[in-house]
């Protein structure tokens, strides 16, 4: 055996043995520090706890029916952590006679139940050209089968009760170009004359968008919309000469922050 080969061999027990005789000497000592924590599959855990904020315009779009133009819009947004959030939510549209209606403006404690639905409870404020009602709110919002994007809300105030029900579904046609079906429903258990809105199936807002995303941030839109109005919130609008059921061509831009 050479030189060289004979002073590594004998740096090499030297090392070994000194890292056994500290050890023997930690051990004796009762200092020794707790095992290594040995992370599942070899990875240490996500942090889950840090705060995010989210912006959604769902719609920002006009109108048209071949006689009178409407702008719409429908946005929601929440700040928190995976579990805890506070959720803002306001939809409402401007008529062609440049009057505001159909304001509702909600702002919820959100936390997460399951993997895709979380349970919502606050506020909702009815506030536009009409009179202003609150409500008390209390719902569910996220991802049912086949992955459809719903919400599901009851409201409570004085003058009795509501329900809301929100659905919509993404059909990718291309990697860009999407195609989207929703609707909303809306129930009350009272007629509000002042907001014209009738016991039971009060009204319905549907539509059907084509949208191309020229980047997951931005993506204008073209597609047609539907707004109908049942029994007493017909009746209503009948006596203020307004129409029960109104078909428009529609185009518009969906954006998030």
């Amino acid at each position: 055996m050479s030189a060289a080969r004979l002073v590594a061999l004998s740096w090499s027990l030297a090392l070994l043995a000194t890292g056994v005789a500290h050890a023997q000497t930690v051990s004796a000592s009762g200092q020794s520090s707790a095992p290594p924590i040995q992370y599942f599959g070899g990875k240490p855990p996500v942090m889950d706890n840090a705060s995010f904020g989210h912006v959604l315009l769902e719609q920002l779009e006009d109108r048209w029916n071949g006689s009178d133009h409407s702008f719409r819009y429908d946005g929601q947004g929440w700040y928190g952590t995976d579990y805890d959030k506070v959720w803002v939510k306001s939809e409402g549209q401007v008529d062609g006679r440049g009057r505001f209606a159909d304001g509702q403006h909600e702002v919820l404690y959100d936390r997460a139940t399951s993997t895709f639905l979380d349970l919502q409870a606050g506020i909702r404020i009815d506030a536009d050209s009409g009179p202003t009602r609150a409500w008390a709110a209390l719902g569910v919002q996220g991802l049912a089968v086949y992955f459809f994007d719903v919400e599901a809300t009851a409201y409570a105030s004085d003058r009795g009760v509501a329900a809301r029900l929100k659905a919509s579904y993404d059909l990718l046609i291309t990697q860009r170009l999407i195609l989207q079906p929703e609707a909303e429903v809306n129930f009350y258990s009272a007629s509000d004359r002042g907001r014209g809105t009738g016991s039971g199936l009060s009204d319905i807002d549907a539509g059907l968008r084509l949208r191309y995303e020229i980047s997951r941030k931005s993506a204008p839109y073209i597609g047609v919309s539907y707004q109908g109005r049942f029994g007493q919130s017909a009746d209503f609008a009948r006596k203020d000469n307004e129409s029960t059921s109104d078909a428009r061509f529609t185009f518009g831009v969906r954006a998030w922050f």
